[in-house]
């Protein structure tokens, strides 16, 4: 018997599973990579009496290795707030899924785990970009507006981290980012104590200087355009740039897109305003999914660009 650990190398998909191994502490084989890796459970050869907990990976883009999975004897728990396809009807797959365009995977783990790791689900919140979702689920925590926004600066540079090609793109590999969070009941004191943190915020703000250097392809009251070169930088960047526009023009609908090649690698917001048709927009194109607020394309060839614009432009208008 095995047990997986397959999560989202994201802040998301880090805290989620963070908040459970908290609760209940477990050795297991830990199957991760970059945010957009996320086809992680055909990684592993399940067997039977192995135990796959999954956790900020769309259900859509593993169904067919889930239920591999459940047909060689393992049981599946899944934690997501991902687009999902057809759900398997077994007494080994547990599904946690709830796709509201105000809640990610941490926050449902917090619900299941009934609050007892709370600062961790505002973390990852605040890394999602749900920042009223990680207001209100702080609420009870009586913090002061410094720790909310160290919480803040926290989550969004565990996410950032998670952004890249390939695992050479990033800081720290998701995997051992996990493992050095996996000691602190408590993100303040990782904040304070682990050098982590600083590098990861300083290396954030060099390259979002960066970016926002770059002007947009095109802006209306309702849409805008980013397009950034083909660069580690950018790759890292392009999550949290992405969000950081949508914060500052809550009413508008982002898109950016970083060159790759011939093509590109997209990453779209709807407006916080009314956080829905993002991926709609996006599963039009093959490789594309995401949740109602944020979305993205893994590859868009070049032939395409056209077409998403125009479709983003119908999409928000």
């Amino acid at each position: 018997m095995k047990f997986y650990d397959i999560f989202n190398g994201d802040a998301d998909g880090i805290c989620a599973l963070h908040q459970l191994r908290l609760e209940e502490p477990r050795d297991a084989e830990l199957v991760t990579g970059v945010k957009r890796d996320i086809g992680l459970v055909a990684r592993i050869d399940a067997q039977a009496g192995d135990s796959l907990t999954v956790l900020d990976i769309s259900h859509r883009s593993n169904a067919a290795a889930v239920a591999r999975a459940l047909h060689m004897g393992a049981t599946v728990e899944y934690f997501d707030h991902h687009a999902t396809a057809e759900l398997p009807q077994h007494p080994a797959f547990r599904p946690h899924i709830d796709t509201a365009p105000d809640v990610c995977t941490s926050l449902i783990v917090d619900q299941h785990l009934a609050g007892r790791h709370r600062l961790w689900a505002v973390v990852a919140a605040f890394g999602d970009n749900l920042v009223e979702s990680a207001i209100r689920a702080a609420q009870p925590l009586q913090l002061d507006h410094t720790e909310l926004a160290r919480l803040h600066e926290l989550g969004e540079a565990i996410n950032y981290n998670a952004y890249g090609e390939s695992v050479e793109d990033l800081h720290y590999h998701p995997a051992d980012l996990y493992q050095v969070i996996a000691p602190y009941r408590d993100p303040r004191h990782f904040i304070f104590d682990e050098p982590v943190f600083e590098v990861l915020k300083q290396a954030g703000a060099e390259d979002m200087a960066r970016a926002e250097e770059t002007p947009p392809e095109f802006v209306t009251d309702a849409a805008a355009l980013y397009v950034l070169p083909d660069a580690s930088w950018s790759r890292r960047v392009n999550g949290v740039f992405s969000n950081r526009l949508a914060q500052a023009e809550p009413q508008r609908a982002h898109a950016v897109l970083v060159t790759k090649g011939d093509g590109y690698v997209v990453s779209v917001r709807a407006p916080r305003n009314n956080p829905t048709g993002a991926e709609v927009l996006c599963s039009g194109f093959e490789t594309g999914g995401g949740r109602q607020a944020a979305a993205g394309i893994n590859r868009l060839p070049q032939q395409d660009f056209a077409r998403f614009v125009a479709a983003f432009r119908a999409a928000y208008k």
